[in-house]
């Protein structure tokens, strides 16, 4: 695992149930890849190969749009490292679960 990414999705939508309903067939999606994932409130958090996660990232905007949003904004965090490994989820947040 070479990189991270957390994606926060903005979907344009008519109400609060439209936009939740869009990002939730977002979410499913990425679930769908089997990488490993993290949902927060905010921003859903994937590990995996740089490569991989970018091509994700770019499919999750066609997602939004598939699901009836006229448009999308996205705000994206991405850690890469090409010569070794990023901390993971469990690293990072397993602590703070207990």
């Amino acid at each position: 695992m070479n990189a991270s990414v957390a994606i926060q999705v903005l979907p344009e939508a008519s109400s609060q149930e439209e936009l939740i309903r869009v990002v939730d067939e977002v979410i499913a999606y990425i679930k769908s890849t089997g990488l490993n994932c993290s949902v927060g409130p905010f921003e859903t958090t994937i590990e995996g190969d740089y490569d991989e996660l970018m091509d994700i990232v770019k499919e999750c905007q066609k997602i939004a749009v598939k699901a009836g949003a006229p448009y999308v904004a996205s705000y994206v965090k991405i850690v890469y490292r090409p010569e070794g490994e990023v901390l993971s989820i469990e690293k990072k947040i397993t602590k703070h679960h207990k």
